[in-house]
């Protein structure tokens, strides 16, 4: 009988530490998705602001054909170039904004046929089309990143060890297809 009731404890001993080791592996792949999710949209940011700054310069540049059109781009660019990304939904604010800013220095640039041919300002569209590949390239991190850590927060049993810790789903960067017919078409602005 004794060595019965020890085969049972030995037996619930196991099983408790088979699920501590289990909830302890989990916990550190949900902080390591956690942090590369983190990771993916601090990168996102990076290359946000480097965007704020290559469009900055076609404002400038613009400046010089179109004055008080510019002087309102800039501020908008500066006071845009400080805020913080942190959200999927932040993101796609940054770029709602950054749309309508390259709408408008198209339009500037279109009116302006020396400003378009400007080797300076032909430089700083390309590198706002390199940072937007940059973008690109981070958000799709961003969302593969998210992908792997929803899939742990909503399978079980992962999902009871993130319920438990307060993990929650990612949400995804999208594209609003009705918002993107209407995006500018850079190619077409300046001729390539």
């Amino acid at each position: 009988m004794v060595a019965i009731l020890l085969l049972v404890l030995g037996v619930i001993l196991l099983l408790i530490i088979m699920v501590a080791v289990y909830i302890f592996k989990t916990q550190r792949q949900l902080v390591n998705l956690d942090e590369l999710c983190k990771n993916a949209m601090s990168q996102i940011a990076v290359q946000l602001n480097s965007r704020w700054d290559a469009v900055l310069a076609l404002a400038k540049l613009a400046g010089q054909y179109a004055k008080h059109e510019s002087e309102t781009m800039v501020k908008t660019i500066e006071a845009r170039r400080q805020a913080q990304v942190n959200t999927a939904e932040d993101v796609m604010q940054q770029q709602g904004e950054l749309t309508q800013i390259m709408g408008r220095l198209m339009a500037i640039g279109e009116a302006y046929p020396d400003l378009k041919a400007n080797d300076l300002f032909t430089k700083a569209q390309d590198g706002v089309n390199t940072y937007e590949e940059h973008v690109r390239m981070s958000r799709m991190v961003y969302n593969d990143t998210a992908t792997k850590m929803n899939r742990m927060v909503r399978q079980w049993p992962s999902s009871f060890v993130a319920s438990m810790l307060n993990f929650r789903e990612r949400s995804y960067l999208t594209v609003d297809e009705e918002k993107k017919s209407s995006y500018p078409n850079l190619d077409e602005a300046f001729g390539k």
